[in-house]
C-alpha cells in the first residue's frame, strides 16, 4: 500500500544513526559494542572523483553476495550455506558425522557525499569485494541493486 511506513526501515535507519554516533566517539561499529556477530569490516576511501568501498568476504562466492545503494547508504549482504557428510548411518540410524555451516554477514555504510548511481560498479576477486562509486553533485533517494562482476 502506498503511504505505509515500513518499521524495519525505520529500525535500520536508527541502528545506522547509532553506529555513526559511536564511530564519531572513536568507537568501532555498533556490532562490536553489542557483541553481535555477522558484520564485516570495510574500508572506505575517497579519491578525487570517486569513493571506493572494500570488504573482505572470505569463504563466499560472487552469487552469495548482494550489494545495494539507497541514498547515501551502501549495503552489503552475504549468505552462504554448506553441508558436508562423512561416513554413513549405522544400523540404528545415527549419523557418524554430519556437519553444516551457515555464514551470514551484513553491513551498511554511510557515504560522505552523493554518488552517480548509474556509474556504480562492483567486483569480487579472491574473497575481496570492491565497490566503486563515482561522485555526483546531486543524488536521488531511490534504491538500486548493483551487479557484481
Amino acid at each position: 500500500m502506498a503511504g505505509r511506513r515500513n518499521p524495519f526501515e525505520e529500525i535500520e535507519e536508527m541502528m545506522n544513526r547509532m553506529s555513526r554516533q559511536f564511530e564519531g566517539m572513536g568507537g568501532s561499529d555498533l556490532s562490536e559494542l553489542t557483541g553481535q556477530r555477522g558484520g564485516t569490516s570495510i574500508d572506505l576511501a575517497e579519491r578525487d572523483d570517486e569513493f571506493v568501498v572494500t570488504a573482505d568476504l572470505p569463504g563466499f562466492e560472487k552469487d552469495d553476495i548482494g550489494v545495494s545503494l539507497r541514498g547515501d547508504q551502501l549495503r552489503i549482504d552475504a549468505e552462504h550455506e554448506e553441508a558436508r557428510e562423512e561416513g554413513d548411518e549405522d544400523e540404528e540410524g545415527r549419523y557418524l558425522r554430519k556437519e553444516r555451516r551457515h555464514q551470514s554477514v551484513s553491513r551498511s555504510v554511510s557515504l560522505p557525499g552523493d554518488v552517480d548511481e548509474e556509474g556504480v560498479s562492483a567486483q569480487f576477486r579472491n574473497g575481496v569485494l570492491t565497490v566503486t562509486l563515482p561522485k555526483l553533485s546531486a543524488g536521488e533517494e531511490d534504491s538500486r541493486q548493483i551487479d557484481i562482476s
